[in-house]
């Protein structure tokens, strides 16, 4: 962004005079006051901003206030600030497509006299599309929804509506969700959600703050607007205008749901898409059912860098960037955004992709054979949209044709596969390629456009109609190249009479000021004046020439101007007549993008596992409640990809009733996150249909992927690290089954060591005991490994791993190993870690004798010597054997209350009672308990 911000001495100057800067003022202040609009003025040849909106451009995009001026005097002046043309396209691109916390407003007028022009919101972008899109792909489709929480005592029922513009797409839904709204924020993800509609009563309600939470983690911008808007009284009548098709089901769709239908009714008025005729019979509804693919929540799309950020230091950081290898113009990159934000719960549908991806690996001329040929395939999507709103001209119609006339070369691909997959590619491409673009399809679009358009003129970059395509247009033609004859031979018969030779010394231009006339050099008048006095008229004396004319070339020239406006008219009419007939082709070119974009997406797939340095594997695909998930030599796909790194592959074996639950321990930069995240990374990728960066893997599909990775602050929403490590804690044990996929990263380093061993430890039982899904818990805290030695009758399923790491007896010098082995990590490393990172000696000898001391004293070996032994916790205090088996179960049982307090349904004051009363109770029952003592 800093290229455009020139010196801002260029800046375009505002020049009001007295009255109209009163004016302008009269108008400004009367605006209604709205914090997220930022609202810019048409000066023609630059725009303005004021007041508030001045200062945020003045500091956001300039990063200095001295670009403010002040209009009108004393308290009535406000600040403003002047934006060129370039400038205003990069900073509507910035709020709209980056930033995505302001909506924007465009007026234009003089004086006191403004009127609103086009309004645009993240998820409205429909105003300001050949602004963002002109020089650019359309990367993304953003989605409004709108959302209408009621509660009752059965829990808090959703109505939820949203709307896809430029996918012409309506959705409806209703679910119960929990207090933390884990159901809202999972849509939210898997819709790609940029905007939401809210009632504004809401805002008082306490029991809604999660909920603007969860809008604020998801980057959604919040719009408010009344609950008497959400209204679905009209709904089915409105929608039988937009919706293609019959009514009947979308009447039985509608009555189906109490709250839904006022939530998409809230946003058809909102997007005000009923006043636009264009959009009548081009819409599809659908029911959105959030149990259809797999749910992901804001933190683990972070935590597995799914989507790209403005701070990745390239492509390869995110999951998307890797990944996005696609060719077509648009298409396959926005459903590729889909697709990572939709994971796959189906077996049959995720094997059916990957029986494509598997055949496009496998033949490498088929593979780059097709990108060729989809690299010059055109956004259909995005020219069919422009068609549809009648706003095209005759250069999206040839876009399309040239992308029509692709299609040949891809079905001609095709067919000369002959490998396993034949019958797939056959069924889901071929025949579908073969109805759509037979006589009565696309081949009849192809024939409008090689009679309609002058096919010729594209080399000159002209894009007309031809002559031949009707019968008027074709006499205006010929009556226009009968004049220019007329006219030429005009020019040859005054070269002569003036004895000049023509076109180097007797010019014919044409102009706007004159139309047709003779220019001679001033060097040359001087041998015909007498000749030009007496037979032509001197027009204009100029230093490039003389310009002069007759009654003739003036008839001639002025008959030429009417024919070329008459044409231009008949031109203008056949082209509105063109465009309309090629939006009727809408839903044919519809189904074709959908097959194109579908088909780049799994070339893409095919590409990234061919052509990795070690290439990917096909996983093998179980139901839910069968299998094991084994990844065996698997890799972090995004961190091997970058240059500096040599990957060490590590095995993951997730298997029922042994290793379901992992404990891993072991030291800082160990590896331990980039493992656990990797595991995380290969599931998703396989859901998507994705071959995965494996030697050999299987995978039980999960429904749901959890991720507290990394202790994020959120001191900007006045949450502390910890708070919100406790609440991204919290969504996992309300919403996580045996079908989810559980990652944990260092739970507990926000509190006290006691306070963070308690909560984890406190953690892992319940995972294990009562949610029971596969889990990965990285942790520091070593003496959790003894979890799995708990005596019980029945077999916990917990595992212990830990990343190796060697230290040289003599040197004491830390080497990182990056390899995942079986059992337990039988020490901390945190000083060898501060040693590697070249701490003052004295401070690290310090250090380790603190840690002794610690060491001697530490109160957390709570289960029995035995168990130490076996756990190989090097943290051994001397215990009365009676007074720990006493202890242990009782402070289990003191952490275990603490972990179920309902603390979401009870104030400070309240939460701060409960745990001093559990503490006295602890307190008297360690009256006769040294262990317990020591505990408190």
């Amino acid at each position: 962004m800093d290229g455009d911000l020139q010196d801002h001495n260029k800046l375009p100057e505002l020049k009001l005079d007295a009255k109209q800067a009163q004016g302008f003022l009269t108008f400004f202040k009367k605006l209604p006051n709205d914090t997220k609009a930022v609202r810019f003025f048409d000066r023609r040849d630059y725009f303005t901003a004021h007041g508030e909106n001045a200062s945020f451009i003045a500091n956001t995009y300039y990063h200095t206030t001295t670009v403010l001026k002040q209009i009108g005097n004393g308290p009535d002046a406000i600040s403003s600030v002047s934006v060129s043309k370039n400038m205003f396209e990069t900073i509507v691109r910035d709020l709209l497509l980056e930033r995505t916390d302001h909506s924007l407003e465009l007026y234009e007028g003089s004086g006191s006299n403004w009127r609103l022009m086009k309004r645009g919101t993240p998820g409205n972008l429909n105003s300001f599309e050949d602004i963002l899109f002109a020089k650019n792909d359309m990367q993304d489709s953003p989605v409004i929804v709108a959302v209408l929480p009621t509660f009752r005592d059965t829990g808090c029922t959703i109505g939820l509506g949203y709307v896809d513009l430029a996918k012409r797409v309506l959705g409806i839904t209703e679910f119960l969700d929990d207090n933390h709204f884990t159901n809202v924020e999972s849509a939210l993800v898997s819709l790609g959600c940029k905007e939401c509609v809210l009632p504004i009563e809401i805002t008082k309600s306490p029991e809604c703050k999660p909920l603007y939470d969860v809008m604020s983690k998801c980057s959604v911008m919040v719009t408010e607007r009344k609950k008497a808007e959400f209204k679905g009284r009209d709904l089915t009548q409105d929608l039988g205008r937009l919706i293609k098709g019959s009514n009947e089901p979308v009447r039985d769709l509608v009555s189906a749901f109490e709250f839904a239908p006022m939530a998409l009714g809230v946003l058809l008025s909102y997007t005000e898409l009923l006043s636009d005729e264009n959009n009548y019979g081009n819409y599809t509804i659908s029911q959105y059912n959030l149990d259809s693919y797999m749910r992901l929540d804001s933190a683990a799309m972070r935590a597995l860098n799914v989507m790209e950020s403005k701070t990745d230091a390239n492509k390869n950081f995110s999951l998307f960037g890797l990944m996005n290898r696609t060719c077509t113009a648009g298409m396959g990159r926005r459903l590729l955004h889909t697709w990572l934000k939709q994971p796959l719960l189906d077996v049959e549908e995720i094997n059916t992709r990957l029986d494509l991806v598997q055949a496009f690996v496998e033949d490498t001329a088929l593979r780059q054979d097709l990108r060729q040929h989809l690299k010059r395939i055109h956004d259909i999507e995005r020219m069919m949209r422009i068609i549809e709103k009648q706003k095209a001209s005759l250069l999206h119609i040839v876009k399309l044709y040239q992308s029509s006339i692709r299609f040949p070369y891809i079905k001609s691909a095709m067919e000369q596969y002959d490998g396993q997959f034949a019958s797939l590619i056959k069924e889901r491409y071929m025949d579908r390629f073969n109805y759509l673009t037979n006589d009565d399809h696309l081949n009849k679009f192809i024939g409008l456009v090689e009679v309609s358009v002058d096919l010729d003129q594209l080399e000159n970059g002209e894009y007309m109609i031809s002559p031949g395509y009707d019968s008027h247009l074709s006499d205006l033609k010929n009556e226009q190249e009968s004049l220019e004859q007329k006219i030429h031979d005009l020019h040859q018969q005054t070269a002569e009479d003036l004895d000049l030779p023509i076109d180097k010394a007797l010019k014919m231009d044409k102009g706007t000021q004159f139309g047709h006339v003779f220019r001679i050099t001033k060097k040359e008048e001087p041998k015909v004046r007498k000749k030009l006095n007496t037979h032509f008229i001197i027009l204009e004396t100029r230093k490039d020439g003389v310009k002069f004319t007759n009654t003739k070339l003036k008839k001639l020239g002025d008959q030429y101007q009417k024919v070329l406006e008459e044409y231009k008219s008949c031109q203008k009419e056949l082209v509105a007549r063109v465009v309309k007939t090629a939006a009727t082709f809408s839903e044919v070119f519809d189904d074709v993008a959908k097959l194109l974009s579908e088909l780049d997406v799994l070339l893409s797939f095919a590409d990234l596992a061919a052509s990795s340095p070690t290439p990917y594997t096909r996983p093998d695909i179980t139901a839910s409640d069968t299998g094991d998930i084994i990844l065996e030599g698997s890799r972090h796909p995004c961190v091997e990809a970058q240059d500096w790194v040599n990957f060490i592959p590590n095995d993951c074996k997730l298997v029922r009733g042994k290793s379901w639950f992992q404990i891993i321990t072991g030291p800082n930069m160990g590896g331990k996150s980039t493992f656990i995240r990797q595991v995380g990374v290969n599931i998703l990728m396989a859901q998507v249909g994705s071959f995965v960066p494996c030697d050999k893997a299987t995978i039980s599909i999960r429904d749901c992927i959890f991720a507290r990775v990394g202790a994020g602050d959120c001191q900007l929403r006045g949450v502390s690290t910890f708070m919100q490590e406790m609440l991204e804690t919290a969504s996992i044990l309300k919403g996580a089954t045996d079908k989810s996929l559980i990652i944990i990263d260092e739970l507990g380093r926000g509190t006290s060591t006691y306070d963070g061993f308690g909560l984890a430890w406190a953690i892992c039982e319940h995972l294990v005991e009562v949610i029971k899904a596969p889990t990965l818990f990285a942790t520091h805290f070593h003496e959790l490994t003894a979890l799995a030695h708990q005596e019980s009758g029945q077999p916990s399923g917990i595992a212990n791993y830990h990343v190796s790491a060697h230290i040289d007896s003599s040197s004491r010098k830390l080497t990182m190993l990056y390899k995942v082995e079986a059992g337990a990590c039988d020490q901390s490393f945190g000083i060898h870690v501060a040693e590697f990172a070249n701490f003052p000696e004295s401070v690290v000898s310090l250090a380790r004798e603190k840690a002794a001391e610690l060491e001697d004293f530490s109160p957390l070996s709570i289960v029995s010597n035995d168990v130490e032994q076996e756990a190989g916790c090097k943290r051994k205090k001397p215990s009365e054997p009676d007074d720990m088996s006493i202890g242990a179960p009782r402070a289990r049982k003191f952490l275990k209350d603490i972990s179920e307090l309902p603390l979401d349904k009870m104030d400070f004051k309240q939460a701060l009672q409960e745990v001093k009363r559990m503490r006295n109770e602890l307190k008297d029952d360690a009256s006769n308990c040294k262990w317990l003592q020591q505990f408190l």
